[in-house]
C-alpha cells in the first residue's frame, strides 16, 4: 500500500515536473519569436534609413556636380549659383545685342555718317580753331573746282627771331574719282602776286596778312580753290612726330654728315644721324625737312631738296599712320590735335572722312611746282632776288592734270 501511494507520488511529481519543462520551452519560443520580429523589425527601418540616405546622397551629388564636381552646394548656393549663370546669360544676350547694332551702325552709309559726325565734331572741339573761319556758303570760288576733289592747304610755320614766314607749303587733295589724296608742293621763294601788296616771294605772303592772304595769294596764283587750311609751327611739328614715335627717313652720306655739324638738328646730343636708314625723332626730322644748303639721297638740291624731304617725311608719316591699329589712330590723334590751327568746318571734316573712308583712300601721290622746265631762276627779278619765276599756263596745267586726274584726249 506504502508502494502504491509512493509511485503515485513519484508519477505526480514526473508530470508537474514535464509540465514545468513544456511551460518553459513555451516561454523561450516566445521570446525568440518576439526577438525575430524586433531583428526584422531593425533590419527594415535600417533599410528604410539607407534608401533615405542614399536618396539625399544622390541629391547632394547631382548638386555637386551641377556644380561643377568640385564640392557640395547647399541649397542656398545651389540657388545663387543658378542666378548667376542667368545674370551671365542676359549679359551676353545684351552684350550680344549691342554688337549686331553696332554692326548694323558700320554696314550702313547712314549709320557710318552718324559716326563720321560724332568723330569731326570730337576733332574740332580739340583743335585750335581760327576766329576767321568763313562760312562755306559765303566763300568765293576761285581758281578750278571739281566736285570729286575736296584740297586744303597745309603750312609750317617758322617762326625764329620774330620771322613768320611759311616754310613750307603743300595743298592736299582728296580725289574720290581716282581714290587717291594728292599732295603738291609749292615752292616758297616763286614769285607770285599779293593781293593789295607788292609782288614778291610765296613765303612773305603769311607774314603780311595771316593765314587769309596766303589763301588769297595761292588761289589767285595758282587758280585752285582752296576750301580751307591747316597750320602748324616748328615746335607743334616736333611733337607730332614724337608722339607718332618718330618718322623712317634715310639719308645719303653728305646729308648726314651736314645734318651733324651744323644747328638744323637744334639739341646737338640729336646730332647722330647715320648715312642709310634712320628712324628720326622731332628734332632730327625738322632739322631734315629744313636743310636746303647739300644735295638730298637723289641729287635734288636747294630748296626743291628741301621741299622733297618734306614730301618725303609726310609720305613717312602717312604710312607709319595707315600701319597702326584704330585704337592707336585714336590715341595719336587726340595727342596732335591741340598742335594744329585751322579754319575748317565741322560738315568739311565730316565730309573730308566721309570721302577717304567710303572709297578706301590709301595712295598718296606726290608733285612739286614748278615742274622741271617750266621756270627761270634770275639772280634778281623786279628788284627780289634769286625768286623762281614761273610759266603760269604750263604749271598749272601739270597742276590740274595731277591733282583732278584728268586724262590726255
Amino acid at each position: 500500500m506504502r508502494k502504491d501511494n509512493y509511485d503515485i507520488t513519484e508519477s505526480l511529481k514526473m508530470q508537474v515536473e514535464e509540465q514545468l519543462e513544456e511551460q518553459k520551452k513555451d516561454k523561450r519560443s516566445g521570446a525568440g519569436i518576439e526577438a525575430e520580429g524586433r531583428t526584422s523589425s531593425g533590419r527594415r527601418t535600417q533599410a528604410r534609413r539607407k534608401q533615405d540616405s542614399s536618396k539625399k546622397s544622390g541629391t547632394r551629388q547631382s548638386v555637386s556636380r551641377m556644380a561643377g564636381g568640385k564640392k557640395t552646394l547647399s541649397k542656398k548656393e545651389y540657388i545663387k549659383r543658378k542666378r548667376r549663370k542667368r545674370a551671365r546669360r542676359r549679359f551676353l544676350a545684351f552684350l550680344l545685342v549691342l554688337l549686331l547694332i553696332a554692326a548694323g551702325v558700320v554696314a550702313t552709309p547712314q549709320g557710318r555718317g552718324m559716326l563720321y559726325k560724332a568723330a569731326s565734331s570730337y576733332i574740332l572741339g580739340n583743335l585750335n580753331q581760327d576766329e576767321d573761319t568763313i562760312s562755306e556758303d559765303a566763300k568765293e570760288v576761285v581758281g578750278r573746282h571739281e566736285e570729286y576733289v575736296t584740297s586744303f592747304l597745309l603750312f609750317g610755320i617758322e617762326e625764329i627771331e620774330g620771322a613768320r614766314n611759311t616754310d613750307s607749303m603743300m595743298i592736299a587733295s582728296i580725289n574720290t574719282k581716282d581714290h587717291s589724296i594728292k599732295l603738291t608742293s609749292l615752292m616758297r621763294d616763286t614769285y607770285v602776286d599779293i593781293p593789295g601788296y607788292k609782288s614778291t616771294k610765296l613765303n612773305a605772303a603769311y607774314a603780311k596778312g595771316g593765314a587769309s592772304l596766303l589763301l588769297d595769294t595761292i588761289e589767285q596764283n595758282y587758280q585752285i580753290n582752296l576750301d580751307g587750311y591747316a597750320s602748324v609751327n616748328f615746335e607743334s611739328f616736333e611733337k607730332i612726330i614724337d608722339a607718332l614715335g618718330g618718322v623712317t627717313i634715310e639719308l645719303g652720306e653728305k646729308e648726314a654728315a651736314y645734318l651733324n655739324k651744323t644747328n638744323y638738328i637744334s639739341n646737338k646730343a640729336y646730332r647722330n644721324v647715320v648715312s642709310g636708314v634712320n628712324l628720326l625723332n622731332g628734332n632730327q626730322a625738322l632739322g631734315y625737312c629744313r636743310v636746303r644748303k647739300v644735295a638730298t639721297l637723289g641729287g635734288a638740291n636747294n630748296d626743291y631738296g628741301r621741299t622733297l624731304r618734306q614730301r618725303r617725311v609726310l609720305n613717312a608719316v602717312f604710312d607709319k599712320v595707315k600701319s597702326m591699329n584704330v585704337f592707336e589712330q585714336l590715341k595719336f590723334v587726340k595727342e596732335c590735335l591741340t598742335y594744329v590751327t585751322t579754319n575748317i568746318s565741322r560738315s568739311q571734316l565730316e565730309s573730308a572722312m566721309e570721302s577717304v573712308v567710303e572709297n578706301n583712300i590709301t595712295t598718296l601721290d606726290m608733285l612739286r611746282i614748278p615742274a622741271d622746265g617750266m621756270f627761270s631762276d634770275p639772280k634778281s627779278y623786279n628788284g627780289v632776288t634769286y625768286p623762281l619765276v614761273l610759266d603760269w599756263d604750263a604749271n598749272r596745267q601739270v597742276m590740274y592734270d595731277f591733282i583732278f586726274a584728268e586724262e590726255e584726249e
